[in-house]
């Protein structure tokens, strides 16, 4: 570089040179214009904090600067065409430019702690969650410093998609422990993004889908971009000031070790943490434990106490009986215990007992523990009717794949009843419905209703019993039924809901229009936790009305009525209970039916005591076929 050339420069620096694009000083040595690689491992002095040494490009655009007329040239030298940083903005508002690089490294950093200190669940959001030691961050910004140029590049953008994906996955265990109180299974929970997006058609419409849709894409997209350039600024910012980050990650580290020692806390929150790492090591876990767990339930579905009983001794105690096992959708223990349900509930039960008792009949009841809650109503359904524990889809398809004897499938096996699925939650195609030996199924679309949806439920629980009763009990001269109905009208988002009226002004369901115009409006619903659980009891109650009333109406001395709920609601209605357990009660006329089941210990009546039985959900179909079987 010639003497000429270095004078130049002199007069740049004195004449209004431009402003760094970040808060060293220095030109940025891993991606600016104008300059060369840093190479660490030269002899030259250090290009990554230090001036003054030579470099190509930077001569070859001096030189072009000096061969330039001087009508080309800027008063400091330069070609009119060299615009350094944000198309020459940087040189016009040098304090300005500096305060946003400033102010974009400030969020890169916000960026990044957030990502390796955001839990992930909602409720352990809180200001100490942020003030932590990330033993992740200080092992990778140690990692960083230590490698060569060209792999540190690499490194940083890998690691910034790595972070971007671990946060997106610590967001959708948000939502799941919101609703289903588990976090996303990597390898089983995929199918249910499809029924959450169906679930937001039905219950905010096509256009409110479209953009719930767009908007977590976006996100998605958004944040794995967002945290690489914070994770790729950040590094850059490290490498130049070398020193002064050596230092800092050596006191970060001897702060960790220091702290977990100690079990140093701030309120319960411990401020060294290796939370990252334990969230992989779980999934991890999680993974191969879904991967195993196919040959395990293989070995349990193999095992059948009834698979060779003969089929004239199968469910001798029933023969005669019209046998209904009814789910009401969400219909958990929270309902009956809840102190802001309680008495409500209460009353209801009270009132459905003494009526059927008016009516002549008597009822049991005891607790399921279900192997789901919030949402997975069709894992409940089949662990009941199979007596096997279906906790994840990949069960629930290798039963519904298998030749697995259900309850169902017991009635229809002895040839005595007719057996139908009432299940006006159906809107589509429902193979798996054969696997359950159902001789016929009535789907929303063959109820005969004409009413409007009420949010996610198509049909309101009263007419769906009252086309049962049209449609299969009602009918003279027919066999025994047995019966799987599924009440969807409790089903999340309970907004709005549908109230009782007279039985005879159901018609084709049209009067539905008019009540669903008095009801209330999701969005603004779920505003307020306190009036989701509201509108959450009333729906409970309609369906126990819808269902005690019908058998007060229609049942007669061979009617036998199992219902139960099929699990808890989601966590906003639980605030903070993690119990799965559901009520069960079985109504019948027939005294003999009742007391085939004196020994199980269930409280009269419709509503459970607190202390009473409470079983696994996979074991009612063994019991309940064992105490209606044949007797010495």
């Amino acid at each position: 570089m010639s003497l000429f050339t270095r004078s130049r420069q002199l007069s740049d620096t004195t004449e209004g040179r431009a402003e760094p694009d970040d808060d060293t000083g220095t030109a940025d040595p891993e991606g600016s214009t104008g300059t060369s690689e840093p190479q660490d491992d030269t002899g030259t002095a250090d290009p990554e904090g230090s001036t003054g040494t030579a470099d190509p490009q930077a001569d070859a655009a001096t030189d072009s600067a000096q061969s330039a007329t001087p009508a080309q040239r800027t008063p400091s030298g330069q070609s009119p065409t060299a615009k350094p940083g944000w198309f020459g903005w940087r040189r016009r508002y040098p304090r300005t430019a500096r305060g946003v690089s400033v102010g974009t490294t400030v969020l890169a950093g916000a960026l990044v702690l957030f990502a390796l200190l955001v839990p992930n669940r909602i409720e352990r959001i809180e200001f100490a969650s942020f003030v932590r030691i990330p033993a992740e961050g200080v092992l990778l910004a140690g990692l960083l410093l230590a490698l060569p140029s060209k792999p540190r590049r690499v490194t940083a953008v890998v690691t910034g998609v790595f972070l971007g994906l671990i946060t997106v996955l610590k967001f959708v265990d948000m939502g799941f422990y919101q609703i289903l109180a588990r976090p996303f299974d990597l390898v089983l929970d995929w199918i249910l993004i499809e029924n959450g997006t169906d679930f937001l058609r039905e219950t905010f419409g096509r256009t409110g889908q479209v953009l719930a849709v767009t908007g977590v894409i976006v996100l998605f997209v958004a944040l794995l971009v967002l945290t690489t350039l914070a994770v790729v600024r950040l590094t850059n910012l490290m490498v130049r000031h070398r020193p002064v980050a050596g230092r800092t990650v050596l006191i970060l580290g001897t702060a960790w070790i220091t702290c977990m020692t100690l079990g140093v806390q701030i309120g319960t929150v411990p401020v060294a943490t290796k939370g990252n790492a334990e969230f992989l090591g779980n999934r991890v876990d999680q993974v191969r434990a879904g991967l195993a767990d196919a040959r395990v339930f293989e070995k349990q579905a193999s095992v059948d106490a009834f698979a060779k009983t003969p089929p004239d001794q199968l469910l001798t105690g029933l023969r005669g009986k019209d046998v209904l096992f009814t789910f009401i959708e969400s219909y958990g223990r929270v309902a009956i215990d809840d102190p802001a349900m309680a008495q409500q509930t209460d009353a209801v039960l009270k009132e459905g007992t003494g009526r059927l008792r008016a009516a002549g009949f008597e009822s049991r009841s005891g607790w399921l523990q279900s192997p789901v809650t919030g949402a997975g109503s069709w894992l409940a359904h089949s662990t009941f009717l199979s007596g096997l524990w279906i906790k994840n889809q990949q069960r629930y398809r290798s039963l519904t794949t298998s030749d697995r004897m259900t309850l169902t499938n017991y009635f229809g096996k002895t040839g005595a009843w007719r057996t139908v699925g009432v299940v006006p939650g159906v809107r589509r195609a429902w193979p798996e419905g054969k696997y359950f030996g159902l001789d016929h199924i009535y789907d929303s679309e063959h109820l005969g209703y004409h009413g409007p949806y009420f949010s996610w439920t198509p049909v309101p629980d009263q007419f769906s019993m009252e086309a049962f009763e049209r449609l299969e009990h009602g009918k003279k001269d027919r066999e025994p039924i047995m019966a799987e109905i599924i009440l969807a009208s409790s089903h999340n988002p309970w907004s709005p809901i549908a109230h009782m009226i007279d039985w005879e002004d159901l018609g084709d369901g049209s009067v539905f229009h008019r009540i669903k115009k008095e009801g209330t409006n999701p969005t603004e619903v779920w505003k307020d936790p306190e009036k989701v659980r509201a509108e959450y009891r009333k729906a409970i109650e309609y369906s126990i009305r819808s269902l005690t009333e019908w058998v007060e109406r229609y049942g007669d001395d061979d009617t036998v009525l199992v219902f139960l709920g099929d699990h808890q609601p989601v966590p906003t209605v639980t605030a903070g209970d993690t119990g799965k357990d559901v009520p069960v009660t079985i109504v019948a006329h027939d005294k003999k039916v009742l007391d085939r089941v004196a020994d199980w210990g269930w409280t009269d009546g419709l509503k459970p005591a607190g202390n009473a039985p409470r079983w696994g959900m996979d074991t009612f179909r063994d019991r309940f076929m064992t105490a209606y079987g044949p007797r010495g």
